[in-house]
């Protein structure tokens, strides 16, 4: 019955949340369950709590997962329902207005327990922020990209001009509409709204 569900409600590779799992079993009935899974090999072990359905490869029990996986899956998209996003310089790496290659990975979320928090997954530090109001799918992006704003003359080691470019292009490549940004920047502080008019960024918007 539980491979069954497993199989049913997760892919191979996917971190698996013991507290996520709705079988409605004790974690007393469940634990022995996981175990006899993974001694037959049906499912791997990462942590403590968390599983995940190897995939197929010649390798003897699959493609590993990784930390930075199992953050994703438990900080931003949980169970298909967005909970996050990437931040500070995590997000700057990704857009291009910085080379450095941050070996902490910064990720606000709705799991957040505190303002700020650094936590460890395996041997990969995750700093965890609050966000500024519930993250939820309809404005991730715009608060992702709020939070960008207004730290992206600390995050970035790149020219003005570049800077400016990546902003537009994040701007017309997530969609971001005036309205997005008009229904969220008052919680933000003023030097967002200076940013946004020394750039000229709502010009992106006509």
């Amino acid at each position: 019955m539980l491979y069954e569900y497993l199989l049913k409600n997760y892919k191979p590779n996917e971190p698996i949340f013991t507290s996520d799992i709705e079988l409605g079993l004790s974690g007393n009935t469940l634990r022995p369950l996981l175990k006899q899974l993974c001694d037959q090999g049906l499912l791997n072990r990462f942590d403590k709590g968390v599983f995940y359905i190897p995939s197929q490869s010649r390798l003897k029990g699959g493609i590993p997962i990784v930390a930075g996986t199992v953050a994703k899956y438990r900080y931003i998209n949980r169970r298909g329902k967005v909970e996050g996003y990437y931040s500070g310089y995590t997000f700057a790496n990704q857009v291009g207005v910085t080379s450095q290659v941050p070996v902490t990975v910064e990720i606000v979320s709705n799991e957040a327990s505190a303002r700020v928090r650094d936590i460890k997954i395996k041997d990969q530090t995750i700093r965890l922020r609050k966000p500024k109001t519930t993250v939820t799918k309809d404005n991730a992006k715009v608060l992702q990209f709020l939070d960008f704003i207004c730290e992206v003359d600390r995050l970035s080691d790149e020219s003005e001009d570049v800077i400016s470019d990546r902003i537009r292009d994040i701007i017309k490549k997530q969609n971001i509409q005036k309205q997005d940004i008009d229904a969220y920047i008052s919680l933000y502080p003023l030097k967002v709204y200076k940013n946004f008019y020394e750039r000229e960024l709502y010009d992106v918007f006509a």
